[in-house]
């Protein structure tokens, strides 16, 4: 663990040489990178105390993996924007090495103040990325959506963070999952909205998503990847952390937000099929894999834990690839409109079949992780509640169809009528896509890596 934070240091120093320090950022990244994998394969370091204020266990530890993984490919999807046009390329690397270095704070803190101002932390580097970096002149105001919805539902849980503090006077979050107090039913229920709200809307949950579409638009490539990479992994984090905290088996609050979870992704999957915007169309989708995620938190047994912690990994993945090719299709045509970005197949058919590859790996088709969170979802959902199973299957049935919509969108049809000139391509573009497919595949042969924390 150490090992790693010295990395990320060494990352985020300045240099005034901008192209060879983006090299040696990409450097220190992959060696902690490494080193987080090598973590991740000894069960005796994935569960330890590194300090009175540091702990990583079974669910951290695979979201700090992906955290650094996500931030080496970032560096490499942006080449073509930042390092080759030279738009800025030392602050850009800085920013990912100083993301990377707060999300690592996050995953690893065990004190809830430190937990909460990393978590609201992550959001300057990437408000930074979006008006920086970003396309179009709304970015202004994306940023502001963003900022807005996330930190005024942040707020409550900074002065209940307080109030725990001064009662248990600790802010350990281990000494408080171990320490139970007896609250009257009407202020449980104001304690798990209070709790609950600033992680479901960094989810984002259905009612409380319209900044992510907005951001996803706005966003360059790195800002995407980052965003449906791990940024929105934070909020499950923080969810299935504070469900040691406040207890909510029995609540009128799990069942209603469980509800919610499963129809909000039904009702996403239909906005899906009305997008004309690329990244807007992958940013639904995005939504309604929370959806399902957050019914397999709130179906609070350890089934549905294991399902939403995959799920979570297997969507950083695939929907970070899925931006990555978004962005490659909009290089060549210059335009994100599923009317005018069609016939790639004809074109360039290496990116054809990557598309194909990741829209079917996005709609749970083995041999790919999301297929084991799937499985795992529908008996939790089933015991939870069996009137349920229906809207479930409904929602892997409407997931199947926008990407099979998203695929014959893009791909089929005649050649784009405003094309540019293109070469095919690249090695790094291949090596960037081969990244992201490998793990989300192959961690369907040893799924215990994802699947091996229990609350």
């Amino acid at each position: 663990m150490l090992n790693m934070l010295f990395m990320n240091m060494l990352a985020i120093l300045p240099s005034s040489k901008q192209l060879n320090f983006w090299y040696l950022r990409l450097w220190f990244l992959s060696m902690g990178c490494f080193s987080s994998i090598f973590m991740l394969y000894s069960p005796m370091l994935s569960h330890t105390q590194v300090s009175q204020n540091m702990w990583i266990d079974g669910l951290s530890t695979p979201l700090i993996t992906l955290t650094w993984w996500i931030s080496i490919l970032m560096l490499i999807a942006s080449q073509t924007s930042v390092l080759t046009a030279n738009n800025k390329v030392n602050y850009f690397s800085f920013l990912i090495s100083l993301l990377n270095m707060i999300l690592l704070i996050v995953f690893t803190s065990s004190n809830l103040i430190w937990f909460y101002f990393s978590f609201e932390a992550s959001l300057i580097p990437t408000l930074i990325l979006i008006l920086g970096w970003g396309y179009q002149p709304e970015r202004l105001q994306a940023g502001i959506y963003m900022m807005l919805y996330t930190v005024t539902a942040s707020l409550p849980l900074l002065i209940l963070i307080l109030f725990w503090s001064s009662s248990w006077g600790s802010n350990s979050l281990i000494l408080m999952a171990n320490t139970s107090f007896n609250y009257t039913p009407w202020l449980k229920e104001i304690l798990i909205v209070v709790t609950l709200a600033a992680f479901l809307v960094k989810l984002p949950m259905f009612t409380v998503h319209l900044w992510l579409p907005k951001a996803h638009v706005e966003a360059p490539v790195a800002g995407s990847m980052i965003l449906a990479g791990i940024l929105l992994k934070l909020g499950g984090y923080g969810l299935l952390r504070m469900f040691q905290l406040v207890q909510i088996n029995t609540s009128f609050i799990n069942s209603f937000l469980f509800s919610l979870g499963l129809w909000g992704g039904v009702i996403t999957s239909f906005i899906c099929f009305r997008q004309t915007d690329l990244k807007s169309l992958i940013a639904y989708s995005s939504v309604g894999h929370m959806s399902i995620m957050l019914a397999g938190v709130f179906s609070t047994s350890s089934f549905g834990f294991q399902a939403g912690l995959s799920m979570m990994v297997a969507h950083g993945l695939c929907s970070s690839a899925l931006f990555s090719l978004a962005n490659y299709s909009y290089e060549k045509v210059h335009s994100r409109s599923l009317y005018i970005c069609k016939g790639m197949l004809m074109i360039i058919p290496s990116i054809s079949m990557w598309w194909f590859i990741f829209c079917v790996i996005n709609m749970a088709a083995p041999p790919s992780i999301n297929l084991l969170s799937e499985i795992l979802l529908f008996p939790v959902v089933f015991f939870k509640s069996p009137w349920v199973l229906t809207t479930m299957m409904l929602m892997t049935f409407l997931g199947a169809v926008y990407n099979l919509f998203l695929y014959t969108t893009t791909q089929h049809g005649g050649s784009p009528p405003f094309l540019y000139s293109y070469n095919s391509i690249k090695p790094s573009q291949n090596l960037l896509l081969i990244a992201h497919a490998i793990p989300v595949n192959i961690l369907i042969l040893k799924p215990e890596l994802v699947c091996n924390w229990l609350i």
